[in-house]
């Protein structure tokens, strides 16, 4: 929704890893598995991301991505919301039962902590260094784009003030 309000390119790191998970015909808890013992899976989709962010223009979400963009990505967002609420979420998108998405979505987070852990030395679980944090069950997704629109019209002021 940021992406087509700026009229901006969007990339989903998660969706390119779901991609890969349909061309190896894997689940998405199969190919975390693989890509603890594979970081090439990893490395492909961050270096991806990278270029992309590069170029400008564009939007990207993925776990890692704030934390593998930091000094290149103009604004750094975490959209939070408990365990419950993703779940709920992934299922109901999934089409899945929710006992179902819930185990696999515990195994996919715990492989993922520990996999960007061993391979960049990142903690997932710390937003610390972000600009901005906003919990999605408190705003719609409408709210959150009105409130990324207000920091993003923050930080072009502040920066056009410092050229």
């Amino acid at each position: 929704m940021l992406a087509e309000r700026l009229n901006l390119r969007h990339i989903s790191i998660g969706m390119l890893f779901r991609d890969i998970a349909v061309k190896r015909g894997v689940s998405l808890v199969e190919l975390s598995k693989l890509a603890e013992q594979d970081p090439s899976i990893d490395y492909e989709l961050d270096s991806l991301a990278r270029r992309e962010a590069e170029k400008g223009g564009v939007v990207i979400d993925g776990h890692a991505a704030p934390w593998l963009l930091k000094g290149l990505a103009h604004l750094r967002i975490a959209i939070i919301a408990g365990i419950d609420t993703r779940v709920r979420r992934l299922a109901e998108r999934d089409k899945k039962s929710i006992d179902e998405v819930f185990h696999e979505t515990l195994l996919r987070e715990r492989m993922e902590r520990e996999r960007f852990m061993r391979i960049y030395r990142i903690d997932i679980s710390d937003y610390t260094d972000f600009d901005l944090i906003i919990n999605s069950e408190r705003f719609s997704p409408n709210e959150i784009v009105e409130i990324v629109l207000q920091v993003i019209k923050i930080v072009m002021e502040r920066h056009s003030s410092f050229t």
